[in-house]
């Protein structure tokens, strides 16, 4: 049996029904229907009914969604029922940001790895993760069974940078780099540009 393909689209969607949902759980609220749903993310009912229904029939007719079933449910879905550790290549400005950064889910994100070249971090300890020497990445993320992988380096070095961490066994990357990487097709990429995401802005004003 051939197996269904889900839409990037799609997977895209379900971070933003888990947000909306965790809120909701937050006030109190038990069900939701797909018209509150598409009313509080600015889309179509029917497009809500169409993502959720990919992965089974969790609505009930006059009743909508039971909240927290479908929580679960989406999580599962993200792989978002266990925990993630992450390794961190760049310790500057954006990587030391990230190492203190509070918005991560800790029972399932953690940067538990740093690593730079600059021999005056090698060593510190930022918020409980020491700074260890980048060219050991791909031995030392091999021994911890890292699977995540977070680049804050400059354009320059963020190929070299991917390929240790792939060759150490990272199979999903989050690139803050401003370029583009080549990389196996097995691992998946999911690219931060911010100087982007500016331009696109201000064609809009």
């Amino acid at each position: 049996m051939k197996e269904r393909r889900i839409p990037k689209e799609t997977i895209d969607r379900l971070p933003l029904y888990l947000r909306c949902l965790d809120k909701l759980i937050e006030q109190g609220e038990e069900n939701i229907s797909s018209e509150n749903f598409s009313n509080r993310l600015n889309l179509n009912s029917a497009q809500v009914r169409k993502d959720l229904s990919y992965f089974g029939d969790f609505g009930k007719r006059g009743v909508g969604y039971e909240t927290k079933k479908l929580a679960s449910k989406i999580r599962t879905i993200l792989n978002l029922d266990q925990k993630w550790k992450m390794a961190l290549v760049g310790v500057g400005n954006i990587g030391s940001a990230l190492l203190t950064y509070s918005g991560f889910d800790r029972r399932v994100f953690e940067v538990t790895m740093a690593f730079d070249r600059n021999p005056q971090l090698i060593g510190q300890e930022i918020d409980g993760v020491e700074v260890e020497d980048v060219s050991t990445v791909s031995d030392r993320i091999a021994e911890e069974n890292v699977k995540l992988g977070i680049i804050a380096v400059p354009a320059s070095s963020a190929q070299k940078v991917a390929e240790m961490l792939v060759k150490g066994g990272v199979t999903g990357l989050l690139n803050f780099a401003p370029t583009l990487l080549d990389l196996p097709e097995d691992v998946q990429l999911a690219q931060v540009d911010i100087t982007k995401e500016l331009e696109q802005l201000v064609y809009y004003l």
